[in-house]
């Protein structure tokens, strides 16, 4: 995947965390923001699809689907890419501008994963499709939380709620998915961090923590009063 440059005058960093289902993603960005506050820093996290009205709007479509009328895999890829294209637009680009910390639970290597190798879509129209939504906007880095995808699964049934559309697909599905996040990693280690997180809540947190705060003293980030 080729990173595009930071856009002239954007100042802030933008962190996404990825991961198969039951990962863990939206707890650990939780404790990662609270960790990112308290070391002083201007800290905005998001979702996706989400993070603008309208985004929230077609994620509720995405995952809330139960008509007759199938979601095909090119329209599921074409609104998580309309989403993204408010999302960046109206939250994620001011957010960077303002000299925050963003982070984002899912970006642009979730619809590589889920539609690229889950539904089997052309990665390259996915690329330059994506590249087309954000004005070729990605993360700076990325911690993708690995779970065997039988384990996430396992956890996400278990949890309370009903379960989403993409909750109730194959095993086999998830798998490929799982597969396309190890995949992905594999071909941009510098930006993408895979982490374990098939460990307690508190072991994952730790290390994700040493890995941004770490990265972010190499860069010159230091502490300082919001």
């Amino acid at each position: 995947m080729r990173q595009t440059r930071k856009r002239r005058g954007q100042r802030g960093l933008f962190l996404t965390l990825e991961g198969p289902e039951g990962s863990g993603k939206s707890t650990q960005m939780l404790l990662l923001g609270a960790a990112l506050r308290k070391a002083g820093h201007s800290v905005v996290s998001t979702r996706e699809p989400g993070g603008t009205k309208v985004a929230e709007a077609i994620r509720e479509t995405l995952l809330s689907a139960t008509s007759n009328e199938p979601i095909t895999p090119h329209t599921e890829a074409l609104l998580m890419l309309a989403a993204r294209s408010q999302h960046v637009t109206h939250l994620i680009r001011p957010a960077l501008d303002r000299g925050a910390i963003v982070l984002c639970d899912r970006f642009a290597d979730s619809t590589f994963a889920y539609q690229g190798f889950g539904r089997r879509l052309s990665l390259s129209w996915l690329e330059h499709a994506n590249r087309a939504a954000t004005g070729g906007l990605m993360p700076h880095r990325t911690l993708l939380l690995d779970v065997p995808a039988s384990i996430g699964l396992a956890r996400r049934r278990g949890a309370r709620g009903n379960q989403n559309r993409l909750d109730r697909e194959s095993a086999a599905f998830h798998q490929r998915v799982r597969q396309g996040f190890l995949t992905l990693a594999s071909r941009a280690p510098r930006r993408i961090k895979v982490v374990n997180a098939n460990r307690p809540v508190q072991a994952v947190r730790a290390e994700i923590e040493a890995l941004v705060l770490g990265w972010l003293r190499t860069r010159g980030c230091q502490t300082h009063a919001r």
